[in-house]
């Protein structure tokens, strides 16, 4: 399949520019792929929608403060480094602008100095290496001076707020290591997690989400784009009560598409959820065989990007496209801040 064949039309004023003031007040699309039917619900309804023996399976890694602003060190000139992957003690795979002017050895200042950015390699890539210099722990450092890494569609005139600060988190996050939110889980409350641990039905995974999430797909056959690797681990319990769920009677109802990326990537060998730490390096594009995942809840996702590729290939292209024409018609709200999509 083409890139093309997975784009549709967006209105700007339905890009969500800011969270509900209530998180499970979102708006839920429910497809049904056996009967390709498309119903109108509320987020509110999402454990209504579950029978007794599914499990929900969510992300619970927790965005760090990746964007910072700085100085350099020889001419005061601005500098902005976007953190993506942690590769050694303090030494990050990062995006820089501008890097081009940035040579090996160049030094960036943060805040009043709390943190210092040393180029280790040459320009060239869109990737720059960059070892840190602090005098205290680093992630104390990161915080005082980092900002939290909101996806480029959403305006903030005046930087981010103290509330994306929060919103920009879902509830249940507690392993910090993400560069974006996993955001499908944005919508759930305190208040659902509590039914649904008393129910039984819900465990946590984690998967870092990275640059490979969001990068653009730069080829035209979509078979040939290959998502970056991204960190995640499965815990024992979690596997074991993954694999112990009833195919007859229960689904696996996978909470965002990197919990769906690090299912079906701990699976891959011999189809049972594998426990312990990976790398998810999966490529998910049509014709892709799911092992694990029943369901997806998700949210609306760019136009010919890797994650619409990845629903689509759960669903099927010609489903999803009209769920996505419909949620334009019905004017949802899209992307992180926006509704989402429980697919059955």
């Amino acid at each position: 399949m083409r890139l093309s064949d997975f784009d549709y039309h967006l209105p700007e004023e339905l890009i969500a520019q800011q969270p509900l003031a209530e998180r499970d007040a979102s708006r839920m699309l429910i497809v049904d792929r056996q009967k390709r039917s498309l119903r109108d619900s509320s987020f509110r309804e999402f454990i209504s929608e579950l029978k007794p023996d599914d499990l929900v399976v969510v992300n619970n890694s927790r965005v760090i403060p990746a964007r910072l602003t700085g100085t350099r060190k020889d001419s005061g000139g601005r500098v902005e480094i976007f953190l993506v992957r942690e590769i050694a003690d303090e030494i990050w795979h990062t995006l820089v602008r501008p890097s081009a002017r940035l040579k090996r050895g160049a030094r960036v200042l943060f805040g009043e100095g709390e943190l210092e950015a040393e180029l280790l390699d040459e320009p060239g890539s869109d990737m720059r290496q960059v070892r840190f210099h602090c005098s205290g722990p680093f992630e104390s450092a990161l915080s005082a001076v980092g900002s939290t890494p909101l996806p480029p569609y959403i305006k903030r005139p005046h930087g981010v707020s103290l509330a994306d600060d929060e919103r920009y988190q879902t509830v249940y996050s507690k392993s910090r290591g993400a560069i974006a939110a996993p955001t499908a889980g944005l919508h759930f409350t305190d208040e659902q997690l509590s039914r649904l641990r008393e129910q039984n039905q819900i465990v946590e995974i984690t998967l870092h989400v990275g640059y490979g999430t969001f990068e653009p797909v730069r080829v035209d056959n979509v078979t040939e784009h290959t998502v970056s690797s991204e960190q995640f681990d499965i815990s024992e319990d979690a596997a074991k009560r993954i694999n112990e769920t009833p195919g007859s009677s229960g689904r696996i109802v996978a909470v965002g598409t990197t919990t769906t990326r690090a299912l079906e990537s701990a699976s891959i060998d011999n189809g049972k959820v594998n426990s312990g730490p990976n790398e998810a390096r999966l490529t998910i594009t049509p014709g892709f065989k799911f092992r694990v995942v029943d369901a997806l809840l998700t949210n609306f996702h760019l136009p010919q990007s890797s994650l619409l590729i990845l629903v689509s290939s759960f669903a099927g292209r010609d489903l999803i496209l009209e769920a996505y024409r419909h949620a334009v018609n019905q004017r949802y709200r899209f992307y992180s801040y926006g509704d989402c999509m429980l697919i059955l």
